[in-house]
């Protein structure tokens, strides 16, 4: 136990975020790092739970409690192995995971929990400033092959498995540079890409291949792709967005959120993006549709772009700040009401709002009209979907010269080359593949991450990846040394 009276003696110090003066004029990371100290002193609030749900509740299975005790016993590399033995990439969650694993700390019943995510990232901030983060190679190679396809979170946490297990690994990657949603569709104020970079250069070190610019089933054949590798991993995400469907939809000024924030990333990284193509908030009243984690970074971006006035509109009504009746402890809230970094730096947030058209002047967006909703709620006090009704005379109508759609995925992109494998996929729409093989109906063809599973956290797509790479090495080699985590294994 790290200190038996911690918890008692020092309350929770939370994330800190840069002067909002400050940061909006920039795109570096907002995220305030802890001196050691600090680190110290929050890891000891820990309290050797007789049973640690934090553990549970992070679904990597951190050893939280052992990382917290060595963090206050100041022994940081001893705890940067212990953290790396369950998490490939601790600075990814560490920046931009909504920490179930607080969600579910004991301490979190009666006081504020223990500050495992800052901790976390102290601990992996740490192990690279001190040279603690090695190449690590495998004791053998097996002689056997396999591609994954994708370089988001699922698809590079399952090439350094597998390459870890000895196999030979090739990442293709449609775009011209690895990370995936990593890169493309988190904001460098959120995670600067020098931390990706400086991952990937450990894992071209351990022998993974990577290959940008290869769009597989449509300027890569399939067939290819299967006589080249021994086994597939399809790790490409749920990039298919979710529509608006309301007169002046077509109107110039309406994107999709995804198409926005990757040109400002491409911008941050030093590329051109052609002015006829450039979607920019400069001056501009925004209105954003969706209240997600997508939705907040189109506000950060849009206060850096310098945006007239930024609006977001959320069709179901305000969550509790707390938690929901449906979600006790130790759940992971999914149903509350979030304040990002971005939140805070300004903007009107409305809910129970729902757009019914888009008025336009010379092609273009320039108002956008709506009207306010009730539901219905079930014995959880849930709101009902089915039972969405519009307010009479609640009709209103506000500025929009640019129109953000935000409201999450429907799933991976079939056309290409999900068609071209011919994988059988879910009701949902995606690729079907359970939680013990991770095979598709095609022999030697995984899938992981939200391709499989719908749209998620960095912290789940990382755990499908490690769970599927054990599944293929278990498919090449008979049996798998990997480390699993999986319930159903």
């Amino acid at each position: 136990m790290a200190d038996p009276r911690g918890f008692l003696e020092h309350g929770r110090e939370g994330t800190e975020y840069r002067p909002r003066e400050e940061r909006v004029r920039d795109y570096r990371a907002v995220q305030e790092d802890f001196p050691r100290e600090k680190s110290m002193r929050q890891a000891s609030r820990c309290m050797d739970c007789g049973i640690p749900f934090c553990n549970e509740g992070c679904p990597l299975g951190n050893i939280i409690p052992d990382f917290n005790d060595l963090v206050y016993r100041e022994k940081w590399e001893d705890a940067s192995a212990r953290l790396h033995s369950t998490n490939n990439f601790p600075e990814f969650t560490g920046m931009v995971c909504p920490a179930p694993c607080e969600q579910a700390c004991v301490l979190g019943i009666n006081q504020d929990p223990v500050s495992i995510k800052q901790v976390e990232w102290e601990i992996v901030r740490r192990g690279w400033e001190e040279g603690w983060i090695r190449p690590v190679l495998p004791e053998r190679r097996t002689g056997r092959s396999a591609a994954v396809v994708g370089s988001g979170p699922a698809g590079l946490a399952a090439a350094q498995q597998l390459t870890r297990a000895g196999h030979t690994v090739t990442v293709l990657e449609k775009s011209d540079r690895i990370g995936g949603l990593l890169r493309y569709g988190i904001p460098d104020f959120k995670l600067e890409k020098s931390v990706i970079d400086r991952r990937l250069e450990q894992m071209r070190l351990e022998g993974v291949v990577f290959q940008t610019g290869v769009h597989v089933g449509v300027d890569f054949g399939v067939q290819d792709l299967r006589r080249g590798f021994d086994a597939v991993v399809l790790a490409t995400g749920a990039e298919f967005p979710r529509d608006l469907e309301a007169p002046g939809r077509d109107l110039a000024g309406v994107h999709y959120a995804m198409e926005f924030l990757t040109q400002q990333n491409r911008r941050v990284a030093g590329e051109t993006v052609p002015h006829d193509e450039a979607i920019l908030a400069r001056d501009k009243h925004v209105v954003i549709l969706g209240g997600g984690d997508t939705g907040s970074d189109c506000i950060g971006t849009s206060h850096r772009q310098g945006a007239s006035s930024i609006t977001s509109l959320e069709l179901l009504p305000r969550p509790p700040e707390g938690r929901h009746l449906s979600e006790p402890w130790p759940t992971a809230k999914k149903y509350y009401f979030n304040v990002s970094s971005s939140h805070l730096e300004g903007g009107d947030r409305e809910y129970a709002r729902m757009t019914t058209e888009l008025v336009g002047e010379g092609g273009r967006v320039r108002r956008l009209r709506g009207v306010e909703v009730s539901f219905e709620r079930d014995d959880l006090e849930r709101p009902l979907m089915q039972t969405l009704q519009e307010v009479p005379g609640s009709e209103f109508e506000i500025p929009a010269d640019l129109v953000l759609l935000a409201m999450g995925f429907l799933g991976p992109v079939k056309q290409g080359l999900l068609e071209a494998l011919g994988v059988g996929l879910d009701p949902r729409g995606n690729v079907k593949a359970d939680l013990r093989s991770f095979d598709t109906s095609e022999a030697g063809v995984f899938a992981c991450g939200d391709c499989r599973r719908g749209q998620s956290l960095v912290v789940w797509a990382q755990w499908e990846g490690r769970e599927a790479a054990r599944a293929v090495d278990r498919y090449l080699m008979g049996e798998s040394r990997l480390q699993s985590r999986n319930a159903f294994v």
